[in-house]
């Protein structure tokens, strides 16, 4: 059974305290996205948890309860930020944009992973903080639902790399689309396997 997340670490912090997350960090293409989630303790949607350990069904319920019942904000990071920085910075880049697009100033935030970016007020790194933190539960959630939308609709532009289903991950369907029909806008052109691919046809141009 998956560890249910509660309100314990909230509750060791005067104020708001908003929980982030991100999705899509390990993708080989597309944006990473981020959210920033503060709970009504009073209006939180039952069966929160970690996005990973949720249907796809059950992740968009979800959402629609927290966008209707919390506070949230939302950060993107750009394929061409992440070339241009490296995804971690990214990934920090879109973490902060989603704290500034909250609708109200945390007192603390909660940051799933070992570290965590510089913000406007206190931020402490929870490892693993999607299982124990609801707030970080819930950002998770949103993370991954607004990034599902965007590759979905980025798929129906692109439709030879099975982004509809993969979001962007390596799967065979995406190896295969990659293979037959090259490199997108959307792709990370930084990541091992788009590089790898990226030199192999600049070798061929050579020869």
């Amino acid at each position: 059974m998956p560890i249910t997340p509660t309100f314990e670490l909230e509750e060791t912090f005067p104020g708001y305290v908003a929980g982030i997350d991100e999705a899509g960090r390990g993708t080989w293409a597309g944006p990473v996205v981020a959210s920033a989630v503060i709970l009504n303790q009073n209006c939180t949607p039952a069966g929160l948890r970690d996005s990973k350990t949720l249907t796809e069904k059950r992740r968009e319920e979800l959402a629609l309860a927290l966008w209707k019942c919390a506070r949230i904000g939302v950060g993107i990071a750009t394929v061409e930020e992440i070339d241009r920085l490296n995804i971690l910075k990214a990934t920090y880049l879109a973490m902060q944009r989603a704290a500034a697009a909250l609708p109200v100033r945390p007192k603390t935030i909660l940051v799933d992973g070992k570290y965590a970016p510089r913000f406007a007020c206190a931020a402490y790194p929870v490892v693993k903080g999607d299982s124990k933190s609801l707030s970080i539960a819930a950002a998770s959630i949103i993370a991954k639902t607004t990034r599902d939308r965007m590759m979905l609709e980025l798929s129906r532009s692109f439709p030879f790399y099975g982004w509809e289903k993969n979001k962007g991950y390596g799967a065979k369907a995406h190896q295969d689309g990659l293979h037959k029909h090259g490199i997108t806008p959307h792709h990370r052109r930084t990541f091992a396997p788009i590089r790898t691919l990226l030199e192999a046809n600049d070798r061929r141009l050579v020869s």
